[in-house]
């Protein structure tokens, strides 16, 4: 895998959160919505980063798919939680990729930062999933 290989699966996971996070905003309640949507802007803004990156090196962008399969049915808020800790640790194994096999220390960069952002959003989601432990020991792996 290639630096601009990981940066397509880091995007591409990115796209995937933010329809995740899209479906969850109806399944929660008002405080916990709020959160939804801090963590969607957070997941568009470093998916656009990424999009940089990869135009930057004559790729082109990362476009969402028409849609998802999401890994549970989200039918309530500890669902819509299971969902969002599913689709935070897909982003957290796409961005310790990243981090392995970027060549460019701005796009290692954009990988440590989006696996911190990532490991401490799934840390709040499984908070509110009820589910222990509430952080892992390596995120991504």
């Amino acid at each position: 895998m290639s630096q601009n290989d990981a940066l397509d699966a880091a995007a591409d996971a990115e796209n995937a959160a933010v329809f995740t996070y899209g479906v969850l905003t109806a399944f929660t309640t008002r405080e916990v919505r709020t959160t939804v949507a801090e963590d969607i802007a957070a997941h568009r803004v470093r998916r656009d980063q990424l999009n940089e990156k990869l135009l930057d090196a004559g790729r082109d962008e990362r476009t969402p798919a028409p849609g998802y399969t999401l890994p549970v049915e989200v039918t309530d808020q500890e669902s819509a939680a299971k969902a969002a800790i599913t689709a935070e640790r897909d982003c957290e194994t796409a961005y310790r990729a990243l981090i392995e096999q970027a060549s460019d220390a701005s796009v290692r960069r954009i990988g440590v930062d989006g696996l911190t952002d990532c490991a401490l959003r799934s840390s709040y989601w499984r908070g509110v999933a009820g589910a222990t432990p509430r952080t892992v020991a390596f995120p991504g792996q």
